[in-house]
């Protein structure tokens, strides 16, 4: 048996902790024990029908776990019993751009989540994770760590001495802030809050930009920098990208990954050909961008940061407080 958080109707009141009975193993299959999961904004939009209208539901959320293996089908090559292994966002994407058909093979989605204590898991859905890591650092990196490591060093191909302006303290920004530093980057970060300011600072970053006292704080980039910075990780959307348009400098890079921002808001395109601006839409990454990831890591003694753990039990409490912006990091569940 697993318990598992399933949605059932768009809305809180939609999600429901099941008793689940786990399919049969099947020959290419692997029986896991998650011991951890992280929360992304993109739950919060699944769960009020934002991301997919169409969900076929009931449907177990979450696409971030780490665990460990209990069990293998006959044909399993990739792990055995007591492995840690961690999920994969796209069960099928193993290497290269991203497939056509990406959307239709995202956990929590268009296939059953990891929002659960036990699942049967194709082999191919899962990495295996270094000892370094403990379950709820590795349960971070899914989507996150791997989303901030495509636009930077896949997409971004970011040097040393480079400069990287990051929107936000949310997971995907600061994984970006620890990637960056990693690479010998310096990095310009925005928030509304000092104190998360100063918790990046302790991290590594360079600049410190307060968006709401410095509202355009495009103009203070292109102060700090004189010719604007190589890249910008962009996880507000249309509301902010105007602005991160202009503290590129030309044939630099904005990587295009979140939405947080209000909709409805136009895009003037002419600044992207003026300055011949590398405009990235970053959709995760694959398992080799992962395993990639999964190295610097553990070269660089990379931590993830955890903002705050929460009790499967108190799921509601977990995804309303990273709803609320307050946190800082990773909003994790502990599945134990």
């Amino acid at each position: 048996m697993s318990q598992a958080l399933r949605l059932h109707a768009f809305g809180y009141d939609g999600l429901r902790l099941e008793e689940l009975t786990l399919p049969q193993l099947g020959p290419n299959d692997v029986h896991v024990r998650f011991h951890a999961a992280s929360l992304n904004y993109r739950d919060i939009m699944t769960v009020h029908g934002f991301y997919n209208p169409k969900l076929a539901m009931p449907r177990i959320l979450g696409s971030d776990a780490a665990g460990e293996v209990v069990a293998v089908g006959s044909s399993v090559t990739r792990f055995q019993p007591g492995d840690r292994v961690a999920s994969l966002f796209f069960d099928r994407w193993h290497e290269g751009e991203v497939p056509q058909d990406a959307a239709h093979m995202a956990l929590g989605d268009f296939v059953e989540g990891v929002f659960a204590t036990e699942r049967i898991m194709p082999e191919h859905g899962l990495i295996a994770i270094p000892d370094s890591l403990s379950f709820e650092q590795a349960a971070a990196l899914p989507c996150a760590g791997v989303t901030a490591w495509n636009a930077l060093v896949e997409k971004g191909h970011l040097r040393a001495g480079e400069t990287v302006l990051i929107l936000g303290t949310g997971g995907v920004s600061i994984f970006a802030l620890q990637i960056a530093k990693a690479h010998g980057a310096r990095v310009l970060l925005t928030s509304s809050s000092d104190e998360k300011l100063a918790l990046g600072k302790s991290l590594g970053a360079d600049e410190l930009i307060n968006y709401r006292t410095t509202p355009e704080w495009q103009n203070e980039v292109l102060r700090l920098t004189g010719t604007g910075v190589d890249h910008v990780v962009e996880v507000g959307g249309a509301g902010t990208l105007p602005r991160s348009l202009q503290a590129v400098r030309s044939g630099g890079h904005v990587h295009l990954i979140g939405v947080l921002s209000e909709p409805g808001h136009t895009v003037d395109p002419i600044p992207v050909l003026m300055k011949s601006i590398h405009l990235n839409g970053v959709f995760v990454g694959s398992r080799g961008m992962f395993e990639r990831l999964l190295a610097a890591v553990v070269t660089n003694k990379i931590t993830p940061v955890v903002d705050k753990s929460f009790p499967l039990q108190q799921y509601r409490e977990a995804f309303e407080h990273m709803q609320t912006g307050r946190h800082f990091g990773k909003v994790l569940l502990s599945l134990k």
